[in-house]
């Protein structure tokens, strides 16, 4: 016989998407990490406006290699390719750790995990609701610098097409999409952060250690994949393919590392969730 207490009682309408999403929006973390992927573009802009002009040696090393700072300010598209750049290895690593790495520990280090917990709300559920709507912030994060990058750099320096050091001028239909791949597999290479710091959430109640934990892991990753000793062993570590995405500036675009790169990051992010997952619907809840 159905109480009243659990009358029209649905785990599927419980902490709906977005509430989740509005709750998230309204926190000061969320509004400053996404408020600095339209800062940083500016404050590269202002840096090329009245930074210092080149010494000689530098001359002589773009007339040999090609100079990165030239070639962000040749066009939007060039602007929006060198403000990826320089963030992908730390910046984009730490706002993806922080939303993903925030979720579950945050609620715990507040004690109001066990009282969502009680609505009830089914721990599936909720941890579901957590990683879609963090995912769904860290990749607004992304596409967030990458228009401001490609805004602020069309208005500055006009419309062009994509260059690189390693290939011709790209013309610039073209060039979106090839800036729209890199967007991609970026995308794709940040849901091993994005596992691996949901996955300390999970278990830990400490945020900033979730949070830490990942971006330290993601950094060791990558100076173990700087040691040549180790071989083929290189190959299996999450940041070995992280730096696939220039294999697209070529002409023809280079694929073969973007695809091992993609399915890399995919196997790792699905076997953190998979233990995140595993664990929670396995853990005490005393917080």
């Amino acid at each position: 016989m159905t109480t009243s207490a659990t009358h029209g009682y649905r785990p599927s309408a419980t902490l709906p998407i977005r509430a989740e999403i509005r709750r998230q929006a309204s926190r000061r973390r969320t509004q400053l990490a996404l408020g600095f992927m339209i800062l940083l573009p500016l404050i590269v802009l202002l840096a090329f406006e009245f930074g210092g002009g080149s010494n000689d040696n530098d001359r002589r090393g773009a007339e040999a290699f090609g100079s990165l700072v030239d070639l962000a300010t040749s066009g939007g598209l060039n602007f929006a390719l060198f403000c990826l750049a320089v963030s992908a290895g730390f910046l984009l690593v730490v706002v993806v750790a922080l939303f993903c790495g925030d979720t579950v520990a945050s609620e715990a280090s507040w004690g109001s995990l066990r009282y969502l917990l009680a609505a009830p709300v089914p721990r599936v559920r909720l941890l579901g609701v957590k990683l879609v709507v963090a995912l769904a912030y860290s990749l607004f994060a992304l596409v967030l610098l990458a228009g401001a990058a490609l805004l602020l750099g069309t208005v500055r320096y006009g419309w062009a097409p994509l260059s690189s050091t390693v290939a011709a001028q790209i013309p610039a239909g073209q060039g979106v999409l090839r800036l729209l791949g890199i967007l991609g597999y970026l995308a794709v290479t940040l849901l091993v952060v994005a596992g691996l710091a949901f996955l300390l959430s999970v278990l830990t109640d400490a945020a900033l250690g979730a949070v830490g934990g990942a971006v330290l892991l993601w950094i060791l990753s990558s100076i173990l994949d700087q040691i040549t000793a180790l071989g083929g062993l290189r190959d299996i570590l999450p940041t070995h393919y992280s730096q696939a995405w220039l294999g697209l500036l070529s002409t023809p675009a280079q694929t073969d590392d973007v695809v091992k790169g993609a399915i890399s990051a995919v196997v790792y992010a699905a076997v953190f969730w998979a233990l995140a997952f595993w664990r929670f619907t396995r853990k005490d809840i005393t917080s």
